[in-house]
This record gives C-alpha cells, structure tokens and sequence, in this order.
C-alpha cells in the first residue's frame, strides 16, 4: 500500500455489531465492516494494526469489490453487483475512497458504508458483505485494492456522459475508462437506464454501453 493511502475504516461486525479494534496511529488508522453468518471473534483488531493482508477469497468463490460514493449511481451499481455478478458465498466488498484531509468526512463515510453493508446483507444474506473506507487518491486506491484483495470483478457506476464529450471527459469517465483499461480483474461500469427505457447500460474492455434488460 502506498504512504498516501490510509485506511480510516474497517469494523466486523459480523458477532453483533461492534467495532473491534482502533487507531493504529496517526498515519494509517484501521477498523473493517464485515456482515456474515458466522462469528469471527478470534480475528482481532491488532491483526489490522499490524499490517497483515486482507482475507482473500477462498478457493472457488470469488470477491467482487464495488466502488461507492453517496450518489444514487453507486447504489445502483452495487445493487446490480448483488443480482448480476455475486452468488452465493462470495465476498462482496464496498470501497469508499476519500480525498485526503476531509475532516468529518470519514465519519460520515463510515456510517454510509455501514448503511450500504447492511442493505447488502439484508437483500441477500447468502453472500459475505465487507466495507472498507480509505483515504488517499481514488485511482491508485482502487486499483491497489483490487490487486491487494484479489478482486475479481470490479463493479464502477458510469455516469450519464457529458453533452461536451466530443471534446472532453469529465473526471468521473475518466476514472472509470482507467479502471477499466487497469485494473488486473473483469471491471463492469454500470448505469442505470431512465424509468422509460428500463434495464443497465454496462461497459466493459471489450464493450460499451451494452444495454441489458434485465
């Protein structure tokens, strides 16, 4: 991980909801939100402190990590992830990455992802839901984390193209064009068709704007 990016949050609250473990020091502070079945009160907070890898996947299940934000766009993304790519016993993992130095933002980046976690885990229990809060540049997070955690699906929300596009991107299609040509995993960006029109638009390497129904 690199020296700018620092985990704010990540709490497991898989044995009742409770955050274990706290400030690992003033540059990378670690919590982890986690909603399972199963209890994991043998997994301490210190493990985080002390720098140890992230829980990979097991063998035959896959992690599927979803980029989120306080936009409808994110939600609907992780909504599709949930229905469309994640199946039973996978690990879905939501990532929120703040810019550095936002004061209360962390907190109220943690409540969201809590509140995202939870919605996950309530529309479909059978998949393990995690949520990780970090702060440094929303890039080079992102596709560390994905190389780090052994993604391997990455799910974006693709917002609705400038009107401009002829000659310019906007900061947001530019950051999901570079995960999408970087990142070491299948990336889906997704949108969220108006009411009249119904199903996704989703982009991959290979294809974009594919419409799907369904």
């Amino acid at each position: 991980m690199g020296s700018s990016e620092h985990i704010l949050r990540q709490f497991n609250t898989s044995d009742g909801g409770h955050q274990l473990g706290g400030e690992c020091g003033a540059s990378s502070r670690r919590g982890s939100m986690r909603w399972s079945k199963k209890k994991r009160g043998h997994r301490r907070g210190g493990e985080f402190c002390g720098g140890s890898r992230e829980e990979e996947a097991p063998a035959g299940r896959k992690r599927v990590m979803v980029v989120v934000d306080q936009s409808s766009g994110a939600k609907h993304a992780m909504m599709w992830a949930l229905t469309h790519v994640a199946s039973k016993g996978d690990f879905v993992t939501l990532l929120h990455v703040l810019p550095s130095g936002g004061g209360r933002a962390g907190d109220d980046a943690s409540a969201l992802a809590n509140s995202l976690g939870s919605h996950c885990k309530a529309c479909k229990p059978e998949v393990e839901v995690e949520a990780l809060v970090i702060q440094g540049p929303k890039l080079s997070t992102v596709l560390s984390q994905v190389k780090k955690l052994d993604a391997s699906v990455l799910v974006l929300s693709q917002c609705k193209p400038s009107p401009f596009c002829c000659f310019m991107r906007s900061s947001g299609e530019e950051f999901v064009e570079e995960c999408i040509d970087r990142a070491e995993c299948l990336t889906l960006a997704v949108r969220r068709q108006s009411k009249g029109v119904g199903g996704y638009l989703v982009s991959t390497r290979w294809q974009k704007n594919f419409w799907l129904l369904a």
